[in-house]
């Protein structure tokens, strides 16, 4: 998807629910038309969840919506690709823990593809950043935020921290009375965290100044987000379960090391829940993606999570997929029925799409905005039925840009119906593509941004992702 969103003409405006803040408030970015994102990566122990899929599809949603909506996206996701979990899961199958880490994060990358969710800007590895991550709690410790124990962990000291809480709304001294006995009784105080871990026999260790050792899991988040984003950056994103006690660490641990506001605006997405209760493979009620994609498609499952907005629950059944297939299955039946038209790119219902950005830009409104697409289906089905050639091709094309804001309809119409999910792209060759994009460059250079925005426009509605980066442009398959 292009950087820049040509029928706005400016920058589209934006208000999000600010956990931090307790409110719905209008964006404000650290600078103008630009924002850092951040949100939380998986740890690699087992095959991604449906609550994963959640998280990553809406903040994709968020994403796309950034670029669509002329913002310039700086987006980071990273990988716990270390942890105690994923040395537990290596030792239960014999299994070497950074091989399994490697090998969860590619079935991972095989899920978000079938979600059709976007690569971000940066997916950085613990086990890469340790230097960072070492710098960090180095500073903490010279600043007195932080301790060593005699055994070699180095603690974080809450007390040592007066905005701890600020986020979550929990108090410390409620922390301190209701924690139970801790194993670790060389900690000052029970809130009091692992920033860095003693080695133990037979784990993956790196050397520090306190000795052998691994991160401690939140320090690992301020010390990639700081060196991608800056010190202070725009969003930080991720599901509400986060909010204690990771997302709050971060906060005070970031926020003692720099000296200044970690992040301006949080957001939280609610749970999957499964008969009320959360979905969680600590409480062994999880689905994998990999088993809904055995009955679903992709598209199905991503118009399943964005039909409920993101700050709200939602229980998953084979009832609401069955709901959302056959939701996806009209939109590609009205594509089927106007593929004989010829589409103008550039002419699309300005009107129902303004009111589509309106929706996303509003905390992210993805019912409503399914609900105007829905609209759009409607008046494209009464428009092939008149012979309303003009309309129909107009309905088909403003259909197909919402779609792909939302992160579907990329698949061939015919193929699709037919139960053989295809790539729209799927007839256009590399060098095809590669032409087309010459050409584009060729328009920008002659400052002729009508032809280059028809030419994004034409690779978009056969399902080619282009985007524009200071080494210049790459491109994706839907």
């Amino acid at each position: 998807m292009d950087d820049s969103y040509t029928h706005l003409g400016h920058v589209l405006p934006l208000s999000f629910y600010n956990t931090l803040n307790r409110r719905k408030e209008k964006f404000k970015p650290l600078v103008d038309g630009q924002v850092g994102m951040y949100v939380c990566g998986v740890t690699p122990y087992d095959h991604s969840h449906v609550g994963h899929a959640r998280v990553y599809v809406v903040f994709d949603t968020l994403y796309r919506l950034l670029k669509a909506g002329g913002w310039k996206a700086k987006y980071v996701r990273n990988f716990t690709d270390i942890d105690d979990k994923i040395i537990a899961r290596a030792s239960e199958i014999g299994e070497n823990p950074l091989n399994l880490s490697k090998r969860f994060m590619s079935s991972f990358h095989e899920d978000m593809k079938a979600l059709n969710v976007l690569t971000p800007d940066h997916e950085p590895l613990v086990t890469t950043h340790i230097p960072e991550i070492i710098h960090m709690i180095q500073d903490l410790v010279a600043k007195g935020s932080a301790y060593v124990t005699a055994s070699g962990d180095v603690m974080y000291r809450v007390s040592s921290f007066g905005g701890y809480g600020k986020l979550s709304g929990k108090n410390v001294k409620d922390l301190q009375a209701g924690a139970r006995v801790d194993v670790n009784d060389e900690k000052e105080a029970s809130a009091d965290f692992a920033l860095w871990k003693a080695a133990k026999p037979g784990e993956p260790n790196w050397e520090s100044p306190w000795g052998n050792g691994r991160p401690g899991w939140h320090i690992e988040c301020s010390a990639m987000s700081s060196k991608y984003l800056g010190k202070t950056f725009d969003i930080h994103a991720g599901g509400e379960d986060l909010q204690f006690p990771h997302h709050e660490n971060e906060i005070a641990q970031s926020e003692a090391c720099n000296g200044c506001a970690y992040v301006t605006t949080w957001l939280h997405n609610a749970f999957i829940t499964v008969d009320g209760k959360k979905m969680s493979k600590s409480v062994g009620n999880f689905i994998t993606i990999k088993d809904v994609l055995k009955d679903y498609h992709g598209e199905a499952m991503r118009l399943f999570i964005l039909t409920t907005h993101y700050r709200k629950p939602v229980d998953f059944s084979d009832e609401a997929l069955s709901a959302a297939t056959t939701a996806i299955e009209k939109f590609y039946r009205g594509l089927y029925r106007s593929m004989h038209l010829e589409m103008d790119s550039a002419n699309f219902n300005e009107e129902v799409l303004s009111e589509f950005y309106e929706s996303l830009a509003d905390d992210l409104n993805t019912p409503q905005a399914l609900a105007l697409m829905h609209q759009v289906l409607k008046s494209l089905n009464n428009n092939v039925d008149s012979g309303q050639n003009e309309h129909a091709a107009r309905d088909r094309a403003t259909l197909l840009h919402m779609g792909h804001v939302m992160g579907m309809l990329y698949q061939d119409p015919k193929a699709y119906l037919e139960g053989k999910p295809t790539s729209l792209s799927s007839g256009m060759s590399d060098d095809d593509i590669a032409k087309m994009i010459a050409e584009r460059n060729e328009a920008r250079n002659n400052k002729n941004f009508a032809r280059s925005d028809e030419i994004r426009d034409e690779l978009m509605a056969k399902g080619i992702m282009i985007e524009d980066g200071a080494t210049g442009t790459s491109w994706r398959r839907g």
